[in-house]
């Protein structure tokens, strides 16, 4: 499949200058870029690996002098982001899935499959589960009793969907992630060494054996529209409420949201970040790659919280984190300069000490 410069200047509402007809099948670093390729120079900085490339058309910044490049014809963006996920999504033709039910599924007769589903071999649909149309599932999926599965999803291999879990319109679920598996919650007899830790900040009274007794869940998992769910990430149920995930929202891979936490609209989570059992996230949120947030804490809308930060208590509105634990962002980096400076007052107060000695000495 290839498009018209026309018609990709179209698509991203962008400027195009010269030969409008040329047709482009694919998009590529500007020194690798095939005469079929539009090269991507939308910073000056990439500009002189046109050169070195066979390219006949680019996607540059505003105002670039496309005809010395050597180019036939080139699209103009301000923000080139923005652009690249207009572009990738014309130019990605998505997973091949079959039209239709592949004889090798196993489905519940109860089930109800949307028209224009497209269902590749090995999937598992449990009784009562309802598939939306057009969805595009994979091979290997499971899908449990109940769950409820809207319009235009694209669920992709491996991935485990489990009873009773309720998703909206547009969802993207990568290989291997577990949405609706048992939340980790245990309990013992008596008090554990857990429970008194919490209360008393460290200190312990007699420390006993104990079993840890197991507390089911009884609740589900319910996504909002156009949510994102990475390869290998977990979403466990609820104990009694559901677990709850709001429109819009996108977790990388390997995230995982315990049982009760309830996340706002349009957060993205970067890979590795854990959040804690009944936790609330507002709307708009930002956690880097492995950020950890407490259970049963509070982090408001618009919170942006920098790589590996800790956040173990209510986070206001807004805020901008860093760190372990996690600090606003100016505090941290503030400590940090005053931690490398720490050996030169060491050796300050070294040398003091020694100083003040020999004074007493003296005496």
């Amino acid at each position: 499949m290839s498009h018209s410069i026309r018609e990709i200047a179209t698509a991203l509402g962008a400027v195009a200058e010269g030969d409008l007809d040329l047709r482009i099948a694919r998009a590529s670093e500007p020194a690798t870029a095939g005469p079929d390729a539009l090269a991507l120079a939308m910073d000056p900085k990439f500009a002189d690996g046109i050169a070195k490339g066979q390219a006949r058309a680019a996607l540059l910044w505003q105002d670039a002098d496309w005809r010395a490049m050597g180019l036939e014809a080139a699209i103009f963006v301000p923000r080139s982001r923005l652009a690249m996920a207009g572009l990738s999504r014309m130019l990605d033709p998505g997973p091949i899935i079959a039209p239709g039910i592949h004889p090798l599924c196993a489905i519940d007769p109860s089930a109800e499959i949307g028209a224009g589903a497209a269902i590749g071999p090995f999937v598992s649909i449990g009784a009562g589960a309802r598939i939306g149309p057009g969805a595009r599932i994979a091979s290997h999926v499971s899908i449990g009793p109940d769950a409820c599965i809207g319009t235009d999803a694209l669920i992709l291999h491996g991935a485990r969907i489990g009873a009773r879990v309720v998703i909206g319109d547009r969802f993207i679920c990568q290989p291997g992630a577990v949405i609706g598996g048992d939340g980790f919650s245990f309990v013992t007899e008596e008090k554990s060494g857990i429970e008194e830790v919490r209360e008393t900040l460290g200190s312990r009274g007699t420390v006993r054996a104990q079993k840890w007794q197991r507390i089911h869940s009884l609740g589900a998992v319910t996504i909002g529209d156009d949510v994102e769910i990475g390869a290998n990430a977990c979403v466990d149920r609820g104990t009694i409420r559901n677990t709850r995930i709001g429109s819009g929202t996108k977790l990388d891979d390997l995230v995982m949201v315990g049982h009760n936490v309830e996340i706002g609209e349009d957060c993205l989570f970067c890979s590795q970040v854990g959040i804690a059992g009944s936790s609330r996230i507002g709307n708009r949120v930002v956690l880097a790659g492995q950020c950890g947030v407490n259970d049963n804490i509070f982090v408001g809308d618009d919170v942006i919280a920098g790589g590996a930060s800790k956040i173990f208590t209510n986070a206001p509105a807004g805020r901008v984190l860093l760190g372990y634990p996690a600090v606003k962002m100016e505090n941290h980096i503030e400590m940090q300069k005053a931690l490398r400076r720490l050996p030169r007052l060491a050796a300050t107060v070294a040398a003091l000490q020694k100083a003040v000695s020999k004074i007493g000495q003296s005496d």
